[in-house]
């Protein structure tokens, strides 16, 4: 399970797409996930897989803060117990599970931690301006054809920007490029990195951060304004990626505009998808496969972290004999 994306917090989805009365199917690194909201109206997570006859959860419905499977009528409740069995009410619930995921709901952002069998051992952070009263959290999903990797390094790469956004937000970069020289400062973070740049000593606006493994934070706020690009690149499976699209700001908060920032951060998100799609091989390989400079730094630094941390990693490999017994017979 999670292949290769292992024992991490990632963002699945926005709070507002997780409505109270139905589930939300997701794959998250290969693995079937779905999201539906109990009682109390958490966000929770369960493999997407009934224990009964393996039947995706996510076609069913939330009953009762339960989600109840399509097939046979199984409830499961957020933690993965067997509610209520249909037509057998003496069966022995206590001996019937699926399979629950650790999950949080920050700053309008789902969360899931790869691993169902052990605990997480950090908690998610997100940007504290994203929790001030007022700040408006919006976005919308795209996929890739591409390695979450490669989608990941491209969101920390700064030397594109006038080359690959020479009409967008790369527009004022286009002139110096070639002859100006470009220094980016890195510095560790909790939660990543935290990188700016200065074109010819001079330090340029914004600041672009990772927050590990998968998000890449663009701050574009200017005075008193608060606005905040947050790009999550979500691994569906080994050759594509869900690029969850996000914008926090504490200005125009109606949720009426929200198509306006959607249509913006789609528009510039287009123009990287074809660049990055075309990248050989699909997965990022090791540094010394491809020639690198001096403002790649961003990058190698995500890249060597990848391979010490995630690369191989995966949950449930050596699940313990309890968890892989056959449920009994009723």
């Amino acid at each position: 399970m999670f292949e290769g994306f292992a024992r991490v917090w990632s963002v699945v989805g926005l709070s507002e797409e997780l409505s109270r009365n139905n589930p939300l199917g997701v794959e998250l690194a290969g693995t079937p996930i779905v999201l539906f909201r109990d009682n109390e109206g958490h966000a929770r997570a369960l493999v997407d897989r009934c224990p009964h006859r393996g039947v995706k959860l996510s076609l069913g419905k939330v009953v009762d803060g339960c989600v109840e499977c399509p097939f046979h009528g199984w409830k499961l409740d957020g933690e993965g117990h067997v509610c209520n069995v249909p037509w057998n009410p003496d069966a022995k619930l206590s001996t019937l599970r699926g399979q629950s995921l650790p999950t949080r709901e920050i700053a309008g952002q789902i969360w899931v931690y790869t691993d169902p069998f052990e605990a997480p051992t950090y908690e998610p952070t997100v940007d504290e301006r994203l929790l001030a009263p007022g700040v408006r959290v919006s976005g919308l999903s795209i996929v890739w054809e591409t390695h979450w990797t490669r989608a990941m390094e491209n969101m920390l790469d700064w030397p594109h920007l006038p080359y690959v956004h020479r009409s967008t937000i790369g527009r004022g970069m286009r002139d110096a490029s070639a002859k100006a020289r470009m220094d980016i400062t890195c510095e560790d973070r909790p939660w990543g990195f935290h990188t700016k740049i200065a074109i010819d000593g001079a330090e340029q606006p914004g600041s672009l951060d990772l927050r590990w493994p998968n998000q890449m934070n663009l701050d574009l706020s200017n005075g008193g304004r608060f606005m905040l690009m947050f790009v999550s690149c979500i691994p569906i499976d080994a050759k594509r990626t869900r690029m969850l699209l996000a914008m926090g700001r504490n200005f125009l908060t109606s949720p009426w505009l929200d198509w306006a920032f959607n249509w913006s951060n789609t528009k510039i998100a287009s123009e990287d998808k074809l660049v990055v799609e075309s990248s050989f091989p699909t997965e990022i390989p090791s540094a010394s496969d491809e020639q690198s400079v001096r403002t790649d730094k961003p990058t190698l630094l995500f890249r060597k972290r990848y391979f010490a941390e995630l690369a191989r990693s995966s949950a449930g490999a050596a699940e313990p004999s309890e968890r892989r017994r056959a449920l009994p017979i009723v």
